[in-house]
């Protein structure tokens, strides 16, 4: 890592004169590229490693075509010979997702995503008459076998693990005629593959694109398709409507033509089947064969999505073992399967989280009548206490928040111990257990203890809504929490 970093203020000495100042590593959220933040006198920037060149190449070549139609991406402003860093232009950290996460849905909100909707509209026309897909990474389009690869991740990572019969030769035969009936499309223009607002940024009330080095020539309702339907963003059937609508007439005022929405929208709700369908099988995919709790937790909303679409919208082909099976896996007594239990006005159980110093206090003692508990060690994760700039601030503050989730196996550390502790919730409510203990501890109690102890409380408020109280003993924070009520029906 010490050589990349060399490389990356040889690389910035070479367009910028200003010296940097600090450099931070940010969260690896895709694939293999590695980023880092890059702190001078003249501003901000994004420096990324990656060894994939040719992923490189493709992201940097996708990047100069759409320049020249003047799409909003990053600037890019110098690369390594060997093509495997590059600085660009600091677009922040305010994604749409997050814009609307702060906001809501609010009028500002619609507006960004009007802006969105527009900007893409006017990349994927423009930018394809000046693309040579055989740049492209994989496909140069996304075809029939493309679309088939989606609805089988569906089948062997979701609908199989449900173990409900089916005809299968019949199943395959309906994936084939929806296949083909996307892959016929009559727009297709490039397309990101997964254009999802958080990949959309927001800086200075204006929207810009980024992570699109898997685009390819595609269906222009895919990706529509993708950011009106993101599971996360969970939009109002009113925005859907209204900001579907707003497209078409973007996309019809950029061809010059009217365009057919009957059959425009009868392929977009194709495409949104699909991305239901990727969500599900990737949401299986990592919570019954990863078992990761997240995913787990997430597949109700997803059947509940996918329920109320194929209630209330047409995708123009006749699937009839499909929609079958869709019926059925949408029923309440599949959906209950990965409902998670949550607290009701009779439940009992207080869980206690606490955050202490091995090296001061040692391990708190559980006065409650239950006894034991967990004690999750913390001193395997680096420590921030070690650097000077963090010495006086604690697990709460933003700089010793970014270093432990950005810079430390800290993520990791929690998911092991979220999925130990949500065995015993579960089981403490069914048998009306009135106690639990969580504690953890680091060397002072003041930095990663405090963190987890924190990120622990969330947890199992958002998932189970028990009632939680916090004691951070070392930093003499005391915080209670009732219970968040879901009254039985």
């Amino acid at each position: 890592m010490q050589k990349v970093i060399d490389n990356i203020y040889s690389l910035f000495n070479q367009f910028n004169n200003a010296s940097i100042e600090q450099i931070i590593k940010l969260h690896q959220s895709g694939g293999d590229r590695i980023y880092f933040r890059l702190y001078s006198q003249k501003g901000t920037f994004i420096a990324t490693y990656n060894e994939n060149i040719a992923e490189n190449d493709t992201f940097l070549y996708f990047t100069d075509c759409f320049s020249t139609v003047k799409a909003p991406v990053p600037r890019i402003l110098a690369v390594s010979n060997d093509k495997m860093l590059y600085i660009q232009e600091d677009l922040g950290d305010n994604s749409l997702l997050s814009e609307l996460e702060r906001l809501g849905m609010t009028a500002e909100v619609f507006n960004l995503y009007k802006k969105t909707l527009s900007a893409l509209a006017s990349l994927q026309i423009k930018a394809d008459e000046v693309l040579d897909y055989d740049r492209c990474i994989t496909s140069r389009e996304f075809g029939k076998q493309a679309i088939l690869n989606d609805l089988l991740y569906f089948k062997y990572y979701f609908l199989d693990t449900l173990k409900i019969p089916y005809d299968k030769e019949k199943l395959l035969l309906d994936f084939e005629a929806l296949s083909n009936y996307l892959s016929h499309s009559h727009h297709k223009f490039f397309m990101f593959r997964d254009f999802q607002s958080r990949n959309v940024m927001v800086k200075n009330g204006d929207v810009f694109f980024i992570d699109y080095q898997g685009g390819m020539k595609g269906g222009l309702q895919y990706d529509a398709a993708s950011l009106l339907w993101q599971a996360k963003a969970n939009l109002s059937d009113d925005w859907k409507e209204r900001l579907i609508e707003y497209y078409m007439d973007q996309v019809a005022e950029l061809l010059k033509k009217p365009i057919d929405k009957t059959a425009f929208i009868g392929q977009y709700n194709g495409y949104v089947l699909i991305r239901l369908l990727q969500v599900l099988g990737a949401y299986g995919f990592r919570g019954l064969f990863e078992r990761r709790a997240h995913f787990l937790s997430s597949l109700p909303l997803a059947l509940r999505n996918l329920k109320w679409f194929i209630s209330n919208k047409q995708i123009g082909i006749s699937l009839p073992v499909f929609e079958k099976i869709l019926t059925r896996i949408v029923e309440e007594d599949v959906v209950s399967r990965f409902e998670t239990k949550r607290a009701t006005e009779s439940t009992l159980l207080v869980v206690k989280i606490n955050s202490f110093s091995y090296k001061k206090t040692g391990y708190p003692p559980d006065e409650s009548d239950n006894g034991g508990g967990f004690v999750f060690d913390c001193r395997g994760i680096l420590n921030p206490g070690r650097i000077d700039e963090y010495k006086l601030l604690t697990g709460r503050n933003k700089e010793v928040i970014e270093y432990l989730t950005q810079q430390t196996r800290m993520e990791e550390f929690l998911m092991h111990a979220f999925n130990t502790v949500d065995i015993a919730v579960e089981n403490y409510m069914d048998r009306d257990f009135e106690n639990l203990s969580i504690s953890f501890g680091c060397t002072g109690g003041q930095h990663r203890s405090v963190f987890a102890a924190d990120a622990m409380a969330r947890h199992l408020r958002n998932k189970f809504g028990v009632a939680v109280e916090v004691n951070h003993l070392e930093q003499h924070i005391y915080e209670k929490k009732e219970a968040v009520i879901i009254k039985n029906k």
